[in-house]
């Protein structure tokens, strides 16, 4: 076993998740999303999924904002009672307002619906339209909203995605987790071409890691708190796609706070849920920041 380090220098990603997940959690938090949100993990990509979503009021709070902002791809999953939420229907409108303004890539799933229902709005998007326009029918304002949902929602369906009616959805699953592991290989690429003094800092990773040595290698990266240690580590897992190499990838993200907070109990717990049933002697596991 060796033990390296090097130091790093300022510089700025632009995306901080690969996946943002928007979906209708009384239908498929349990099911299909929650198994696409374990798949995306195992392979290493960083999905943000709001585990603590609640219905109240009309707008999403600042958090989830700074998430679809902070994401280069937006999965939406729309089901049977995707329309019913108008956390959702706020929720798309703001995806697709960052896909125009950001470049973010907005892929959608229908999950258990027509893609024309989705578009035109029918079937049990249209009953929950007729409710959405019975408590605004009164409020101008509510309205132009109301018109703005059936805008994002049209978007979304028209463009490229995934029509899983059909088919086994394991299989689904496993295909659309391979299209992102696709596009999250060329995360590198996002983060190199605006990180100034990464190629270097790459480089010396790059010798001490000695990818071709079959053997344990740990790599330290040290360094003043947000000079970049983080977005190293990230881009050497985006640039050679090590979760697509080893049977299981880890990656644990606000070690410390974490441990401060929660316990070793608490990060050891989430690193056995993500390498269930692998042979850790060949994972790699990434634990940011030290």
């Amino acid at each position: 076993m060796a033990s390296s380090s090097v130091s790093t220098s300022q510089y700025s990603p632009q995306w901080k998740y690969v996946v943002f997940l928007s979906f209708r959690g009384e239908d498929t938090r349990k099911t299909f999303t929650g198994h696409l949100f374990k798949g995306l993990n195992n392979r290493g990509i960083f999905t943000f999924q709001d585990d603590k979503r609640l219905e109240y009021g009309d707008s999403i709070p600042k958090e989830l904002i700074k998430a679809i902002k902070e994401s280069k791809v937006a999965l939406v999953v729309f089901s049977k009672n995707y329309a019913t939420s108008r956390w959702c229907l706020d929720e798309l409108v703001k995806i697709m307002e960052c896909k125009d303004k950001n470049g973010q890539t907005v892929i959608p799933i229908f999950y258990d619906v027509d893609p024309s229902h989705v578009r035109n709005q029918r079937e049990s998007f249209a009953e929950a339209f007729y409710q959405h326009e019975l408590k605004y029918k009164d409020d101008c304002e509510g309205m132009q909203k109301v018109q703005g949902w059936r805008t994002a929602l049209s978007a979304a369906s028209n463009l490229k995605g995934y029509d899983i009616r059909d088919g086994i959805k394991s299989e689904n699953i496993q295909q659309i987790v391979d299209h992102i592991s696709k596009l999250y290989k060329t995360a590198y690429f996002l983060f190199s071409s605006q990180a100034v003094g990464i190629d270097t800092h790459i480089e010396k990773v790059e010798h001490l890691l000695e990818k071709e040595m079959d053997d344990v290698r740990i790599v330290g990266i040290w360094g003043m708190g947000g000079i970049g240690k983080t977005t190293i580590a990230t881009t050497i897992f985006h640039k050679y796609n090590l979760s697509g190499q080893f049977e299981a990838a880890c990656i644990l993200d606000d070690v410390k706070e974490n441990a401060k907070k929660n316990g070793l109990c608490f990060l050891q717990n989430i690193t056995t849920k993500k390498t269930v049933n692998t042979d850790l002697r060949r994972s790699v596991f990434l634990e940011i920041p030290i």
